[in-house]
C-alpha cells in the first residue's frame, strides 16, 4: 500500500467553505468519472478554484503545513537524492537537506504515503529525519519539471548564457520562466547568499562590470564580478520579484520579496536607488529562524543578566538599547519581549519596519504615506490599552517625550537610540531635548552592544600576547605570566576568513535613586561611569577583553568595533 490519506470529501469542504458552488461541483464529478482523475485536479482544471486555495483548504482539514511551491528555491543538493521518475511516480519535490541534521524537507501531494517515505529514508539512512509539506498534484507536477536537470551552480548557469548551449530535449516539459537562466542565476545567487550566512547581498553596478558583495558576520566581502551586459537583467529581474517599478530608474524604490529556501521562509528587504553606472541594489537578508535568541544565548555574562532581569522586572519605565547600525539592537529587543511575553499581558510595537513576525504581539510600522511617525504612533497605541511597548528607534524630542511620558503612565518601553556607549546615551536623549527632570526616575536602564566575530574553533591557534597587547588586556607582568590568547589562521570551515559566526559584546547600566541624582545635578560623564563602576558596571571594551581572554575572538576584532586605546596604561612601552 503506499498509505491511504484521511477521508475528507474534498469537494463538500470546497463547498462548505464557499470556495466553489453546488453547480461547479456536480460539473466536475460528472468530468471525474469521465477522465479518472482526482476531483482536485479536475476542479483546477476547470478553474473553478486556483490550486493555492485548494491545497491550503485541505491541509488545514488534515492538520498538514502546506507550502506554496511557486515562491520555493528549492536546494539543488536535495534534488539530487531521487531520480525524476522516483519523483513524478510519487508527487514528491524535495526542498531541502541539512546533512549534518540528516533531515530532509520534501513537499508531497499525499504526506501520508508511507511507502515513498520508506523508500526515501532506505536511499539516505534509517536515522533521516522527514519533514513533509502539503502541495497540490499539479504545482508539484509542474515544479519537478521546472527543478529536475537543471544546472544551479552560479558558474554552469553563467556558462550556459555565455555559451547558449543548452539541451533542448531536457527543456521539454519546463515552464518558460524556468528554462531561462537569468531567472535560475538570481534565485542561486540569493541562494548562495543564505547559505552563507550573509545579512546584506549588494549588487553594485561599476563602468564596465557589476561588483556583488555580500555582507557575512557584520564584514563586506566581495563575492564575484559579472560583466556589465548582466547588470540590467539581473537589476529587472529582482524589481520584478519585488513587485518595484522596472520603468522607474531615477527614483529610490523599497520591495519586499518573499521565498522559501531550504525549507523555511525568508525574507528580502529590497531597496534600489541611482548611483553613477546604474542602479544599486541591496537586499536585507531576514531569516526568521535566526531572528530570536533566548536571553541566556546572547552571550550575556551572570553578573549583566541579573542585573537585565531586575530591569525587566520594574512594571514601568524605559529601557534602552544603544549601538550603531548592525549591532544586533532589534534581535536584542525581541529576545527581551519574548522573554516576557504570555497571554496576561499586551505587547505591542511601532517599527521601521517590521523586520521578524512574532507570536502574540501586535506589531505596527510607521507609514510616511499616512504621516504616521513614531511619536503619532506611540499616540495611538497608548489608546490600545497596551501593557508593555516598544518604539523601534527614538530620532527626536517628540518621540523621545512621548515615550517618556508612557513610561511614566504605567506602562512598560522599550525602544533603541544611537549612542556609542550605554552612558552616553543619556547625553543623546539630553542633546534632542528631553528635560533632565522627565530622564531622571523614568529610565530603568541602557543596554549597550557591539557584534564581533567569533574566532573559527577549527583552526584558532593560542600564542603568547605582545607588550602592546599585555597592555590593552591589562595584564600584570607578575600575576598574568601564562595567559595565552588565540588567533584565527583560516581554514575551509570558516571559507580561509579566520572566523565563522558573531557574538554581542555587551554592558549593562542599570539606573538606581543615586544615577538618578547624579543626572538632575547635571553631572559629567566621569562621575555616571565612576559611580557606575563602584556598582559593579562592566564596559563594552570589558567584556571584550573578557571574550578575548577565552578565546572567542581576538583583540584585532575587538578593537575594530569598540575603542580600546584607553586602556593603555602608562609606561606600558618600559
Amino acid at each position: 500500500m503506499s498509505g491511504e490519506r484521511p477521508k475528507v470529501m474534498l469537494g463538500e469542504l470546497l463547498t462548505e467553505k464557499g470556495v466553489i458552488s453546488p453547480d461547479q461541483l456536480r460539473i466536475a464529478l460528472t468530468e471525474q468519472q469521465r477522465q479518472d482523475k482526482p476531483v482536485g485536479k479536475v476542479l483546477v482544471e476547470l478553474g473553478f478554484v486556483s490550486e493555492g486555495v485548494m491545497r491550503d483548504i485541505l491541509g488545514e482539514a488534515l492538520g498538514q503545513q502546506s507550502v506554496d511551491l511557486s515562491k520555493v528555491v528549492v536546494d539543488p543538493e536535495a534534488v539530487k537524492l531521487v531520480s525524476k521518475e522516483f519523483a513524478k511516480r510519487v508527487h514528491m519535490l524535495p526542498i531541502a537537506y541539512d546533512r549534518q541534521e540528516h533531515h530532509l524537507t520534501v513537499a508531497m501531494s499525499n504526506t501520508f504515503n508511507v511507502v515513498a517515505l520508506d523508500q526515501m529514508r532506505s536511499l539516505l539512512g534509517e536515522d533521516v529525519r522527514i519533514t513533509t509539506l502539503l502541495a497540490g498534484d499539479v504545482e508539484i507536477d509542474h515544479a519537478i519539471d521546472q527543478f529536475f536537470g537543471f544546472e544551479w551552480s552560479v558558474e554552469g548557469i553563467l556558462r550556459e548564457m555565455e555559451t547558449g548551449e543548452v539541451d533542448q530535449a531536457s527543456l521539454s516539459g519546463y515552464s518558460s520562466e524556468y528554462s531561462q537562466p537569468l531567472v535560475r542565476l538570481v534565485d542561486a545567487l540569493l541562494s548562495d547568499a543564505v547559505k552563507r550566512g550573509a545579512s546584506d547581498i549588494h549588487f553594485e553596478p561599476e563602468e564596465r562590470f557589476l561588483r556583488i558583495r555580500y555582507r557575512i558576520d557584520g564584514v563586506m566581502r566581495q563575492i564575484r564580478s559579472l560583466h556589465s551586459k548582466y547588470q540590467s537583467m539581473i537589476t529587472v529581474r529582482i524589481k520584478v520579484m519585488a513587485g518595484l517599478n522596472i520603468a522607474e530608474t531615477r527614483i529610490p524604490q523599497d520591495g519586499h520579496v518573499s521565498l522559501q529556501l531550504f525549507g523555511r521562509p525568508i525574507d528580502f528587504r529590497v531597496s534600489c536607488m541611482a548611483v553613477t553606472f546604474g542602479e544599486n541594489l541591496v537586499l536585507r537578508i531576514l531569516d526568521r529562524q535566526k531572528g530570536i535568541l533566548s536571553l541566556e544565548a546572547m552571550g550575556f555574562t551572570e553578573t549583566s543578566l541579573n542585573s537585565l532581569r531586575l530591569m525587566m522586572a520594574r512594571p514601568e519605565g524605559m529601557i534602552l538599547v544603544t549601538g550603531p547600525t548592525g549591532s544586533g539592537k532589534t534581535t536584542t529587543l525581541y529576545s527581551m519581549l519574548d522573554s516576557i511575553n504570555n497571554e496576561s499581558i499586551n505587547i505591542m510595537t511601532l517599527e521601521d519596519p517590521v523586520e521578524y513576525p512574532l507570536r502574540q504581539i501586535r506589531q505596527s510600522q510607521v507609514n510616511p504615506m499616512t504621516k504616521m511617525g513614531f511619536a503619532d504612533g506611540v499616540r495611538a497605541m497608548l489608546r490600545q490599552d497596551p501593557d508593555v511597548i516598544l518604539v523601534g528607534e527614538i530620532r527626536d524630542r517628540e518621540t523621545a517625550e512621548m515615550a517618556m511620558r508612557a513610561a511614566m503612565t504605567g506602562h512598560q518601553v522599550y525602544s533603541t537610540v544611537h549612542a556609542n556607549s550605554a552612558i552616553k546615551a543619556i547625553g543623546r536623549l539630553l542633546d534632542i531635548g528631553v528635560p533632565r527632570d522627565l530622564l531622571s526616575g523614568n529610565l530603568i536602564g541602557v543596554l549597550g552592544q557591539r557584534l564581533v566575530r567569533r574566532l573559527c574553533t577549527h583552526c584558532r591557534r593560542p600564542y603568547e600576547p605582545g607588550v602592546m597587547e599585555r597592555s590593552l588586556l591589562g595584564l600584570e607582568p607578575q600575576r598574568d605570566a601564562g595567559v595565552i590568547i588565540y588567533g584565527g589562521l583560516g581554514c575551509p570551515h570558516c571559507d580561509f576568513q579566520g572566523y565563522k559566526g558573531r557574538l554581542a559584546i555587551l554592558e549593562v547600566l542599570r539606573f538606581d535613586e543615586e544615577l538618578d541624582e547624579l543626572i538632575i545635578r547635571s553631572a559629567s560623564f566621569r562621575d555616571l561611569e565612576r559611580l557606575a563602576r563602584s556598582k559593579g558596571f562592566q564596559s563594552l571594551a570589558d567584556d571584550g577583553i573578557r571574550c578575548v581572554l577565552q578565546g572567542l575572538t581576538d583583540l584585532d576584532e575587538v578593537s575594530r568595533v569598540v575603542d580600546l586605546t584607553q586602556r593603555i596604561r602608562q609606561g606600558a612601552d618600559d
